[in-house]
């Protein structure tokens, strides 16, 4: 008989009941106290649960918070389709900067982030994260390519990368407000180059 991994569990029924109550305590905690503040302790006690649960089913308060971004972060947004490729970049910057700018999004994303730099399990959540997001854009740029928006062999993933870095950058380098405004510009230059063959 083998063991469960850490994290895992089983869809429905109390494990499902319990997962969701400590995720939910997990997120009001990081918004209460901030990372530092938060212990499994304080979380098994407002999700009504033991402590012991929460070590056995996730081990740690870092894979915990791992767990959660995964499961959050799963509903990806899925690949406008507005008819230009401009127009599909800024309607997908615009829903990233939305998700990123949700309070309880935002404090579990920071945390991963942070953690990323030394913890294998939060980089590759991260890691996984982008890959995903950058393999589900990628259809935006295949199609602008079909209808000629963009130069043949142009870069999907490379385009996809482009989008987001300029408001991560203000989120996690410099620290400034994601405005929406942001993936209008962002649209604009980044479908202009697409189309003079710049992103091959």
């Amino acid at each position: 008989m083998t063991s469960e991994p850490v994290g895992s569990v089983r869809p429905g029924g109390r494990t499902a009941r319990t997962r969701a109550a400590v995720t939910e305590a997990l997120q009001a905690e990081l918004l209460e106290v901030g990372y530092a503040g938060t212990t499994i302790e304080r979380i098994a006690q407002r999700a009504g649960v033991a402590k012991t649960t929460v070590y056995r089913r996730w081990g740690s308060l870092s894979q915990l918070v791992v767990d959660a971004f995964a499961e959050t972060a799963g509903a990806l947004i899925p690949p406008p389709d507005t008819g230009s490729l401009e127009g599909d970049l800024r309607a997908l910057g615009r829903a990233s900067i939305a998700l990123l700018s949700t309070p309880r999004l935002r404090l579990i994303f920071d945390v991963v982030v942070r953690e990323a730099i030394h913890d294998p399990a939060s980089r590759a959540a991260l890691t996984e994260f982008f890959a995903a997001r950058i393999e589900l854009g990628k259809a935006i740029v295949e199609r602008a390519v079909e209808r000629g928006d963009a130069a043949p062999g142009t870069d999907a993933a490379e385009v996809i990368r482009l989008v987001g870095a300029p408001y991560y950058a203000r989120a996690y380098i410099t620290g400034e407000e994601l405005d929406p405004a942001i993936a209008d510009r962002t649209a604009a230059m980044i479908a202009l180059a697409a189309r003079q063959g710049l992103l091959i």
